[in-house]
C-alpha cells in the first residue's frame, strides 16, 4: 500500500506493507487531513519515523466485530495499553504506555490502511459526508476545551489565533452561549468567524479590553499569543493552553500568581461530542478546506499545507 512516510526529516510517498495486527480494526482510509503536528513531525518533532497523519475517516474492512465491517469510521488516536488504572477508567488519552496515531510508536493515517484498536473507532452518522467526518479529530480537540474549562453564558471569552484550531475552538465555545471573541491577523480567516456571530479583532483591537475575559484559549501556538492573553485576563480567570509552543516561551510566573490565573492545558478531546456536532451541522469545517489531493501527491500536498494562507490540505487515497 502507499503511505505518506517520515524517515530521519526525510519525507517520502512509499510502497509500504499493509498493517497485520490480528487483534485490531483494518480500516481503508478514505480521507485523510494534514495538520500543523503533522508538518512539525516532518521537521522532526516527537522524533517520530513512519507513516504520519492521525486526522481520517475510512471504512472498515476487518474487524473481530463484524458488526463494524463495511461501516463509515473515524478513530481516537490514543490506544492505550488497556491494563493501567486510566485505561480500566475508559481513558487512554494519557495511559503512560500509549502509541498515538501518526505521532507516537503507530503509523498513521496518511495512507490507504491502518489499524487500530476496537475501542478506539466510532462509526460516522449517515448525514455527516467524508469531508466534514475528517474533521473529527481537530474539532474533538476544540471540544477538548469545554472538557477542561467549565464555560457558562455569562462568562467572557476570548480565543487568540485565526488557524484552523483557533476557528474549531471559537465556534465550539460561541454554542455555549458565551461571548466569543475571536482574535487573529488574518480578514479571511476571521471572516470564516464573523459569519457565524463570532466577534473578531486584531491583536492590536484586543489590547483595548485588557483584563475583561473570564477565560481565554491561546491557540496561535505563539510566545506572543501567550503574552496577549495575560493582558486580557481578568483576577482569577482561566488561560487554556490549546496549541504547544515552538521553542521556549517565558513566563511571568509573578503576574500570575499576583493576579491568581489558572493555567490550563487542553489536548485531545473526545470524538463523540465531536461528531454529535457534526451531525447537527453546527460547525463551518466547509469554509477551512483549502486544496484536495491524491495521496500519491503527498509530500507536495505537504507544501502546500505549509504555506502561508492555505488551511486544511486533504489527502484522498
Amino acid at each position: 500500500m502507499l503511505a505518506l512516510r517520515v524517515d530521519r526529516k526525510r519525507l517520502a510517498v512509499k510502497d509500504v506493507e499493509k498493517p497485520d495486527r490480528p487483534d485490531e480494526v483494518l480500516v481503508r482510509v478514505l480521507l485523510s487531513g494534514i495538520c500543523n503536528t503533522d508538518l512539525e513531525i516532518a521537521r522532526g518533532y516527537a522524533g517520530f519515523n513512519g507513516t504520519i497523519g492521525h486526522e481520517f475517516v475510512g471504512v472498515v474492512e476487518e474487524s473481530s466485530d463484524r458488526a463494524l465491517v463495511g461501516r463509515r469510521v473515524v478513530g481516537e488516536i490514543n490506544a492505550g495499553c488497556g491494563n493501567c488504572d486510566l485505561c480500566r477508567a475508559g481513558d487512554s488519552r494519557h495511559c503512560p504506555n500509549r502509541t498515538v496515531l501518526g505521532i507516537h510508536g503507530r503509523d498513521g493515517a496518511h495512507a490507504e490502511f491502518l489499524q487500530l484498536p476496537a475501542i478506539n473507532i466510532l462509526p460516522v452518522p449517515e448525514n455527516v459526508p467524508d469531508e466534514h467526518a475528517v474533521f473529527t479529530e481537530p474539532l474533538a480537540a476544540a471540544c477538548g476545551v469545554v472538557e477542561r474549562v467549565k464555560i457558562d453564558s455569562s462568562d467572557r471569552v476570548a480565543v487568540i489565533g485565526d488557524g484552523k484550531l483557533g476557528l474549531l475552538c471559537a465556534q465550539v465555545i460561541a454554542l455555549s452561549g458565551a461571548p466569543t471573541l475571536l482574535i487573529g491577523k488574518h480578514s479571511s480567516k476571521l471572516r470564516i468567524a464573523e459569519r457565524r456571530g463570532i466577534e473578531i479583532m486584531t491583536p492590536k483591537q484586543a489590547l483595548k479590553r485588557k483584563q475583561q475575559f473570564d477565560v481565554v484559549v491561546e491557540a496561535s501556538g505563539a510566545a506572543s499569543g501567550f503574552a496577549l492573553a495575560l493582558d486580557l485576563l481578568r483576577p482569577k480567570g482561566q488561560l487554556v493552553l490549546k496549541s504547544t509552543f515552538h521553542g521556549k516561551t517565558e513566563l511571568d510566573a509573578a503576574r500570575i500568581v499576583v493576579d491568581e490565573i489558572s493555567i490550563v492545558g487542553s489536548r485531545c478531546g473526545r470524538f463523540s461530542p465531536a461528531l454529535d456536532l457534526l451531525k447537527k451541522s453546527a460547525i463551518d469545517v466547509d469554509s477551512l478546506i483549502s486544496e484536495e489531493y491524491p495521496l500519491a501527491n503527498g509530500v507536495h500536498a505537504m507544501r502546500r499545507a505549509g504555506t502561508r494562507g492555505v488551511m486544511k490540505v486533504l489527502l484522498r487515497p
